[in-house]
């Protein structure tokens, strides 16, 4: 198995929207894809030096090949629509990770 996984820095101002949205439209567009198999948010504890919230967007995925489908077909549209949303007032960035155990 592996997961996708998707860090989020989020400004105060927009929290509450970008929840809201999150949990009400995109988890909803992005597991209608049929890519993924599970998803999760965590709350990132740990001290950070950007102001803001912190999230840890998980997605699971049992082959590559639906990553790959992923990507190519569905992420650049699903990707536009957030930064269209909330623009410069969140920071994201990717890891793809393998399960061992």
């Amino acid at each position: 198995m592996f997961l996708y996984n998707v860090t989020i820095n989020l400004e105060d101002s927009i929290h509450d929207d970008w929840m809201d949205w999150m949990k009400n439209k995109h988890l909803e567009e992005v597991m209608a894809t049929g890519c993924f198999v599970a998803h999760r948010i965590l709350k990132v504890l740990s001290e950070i030096e950007n102001n803001g919230t912190t999230y840890s967007v998980q997605y699971y995925f049992n082959e590559m090949t639906d990553y790959v489908r992923y990507q190519e077909k569905y992420a650049p549209s699903l990707r536009a629509e957030g930064l269209e949303k909330f623009g410069d007032k969140m920071m994201t960035f990717r890891t793809l990770l393998e399960v061992i155990s």
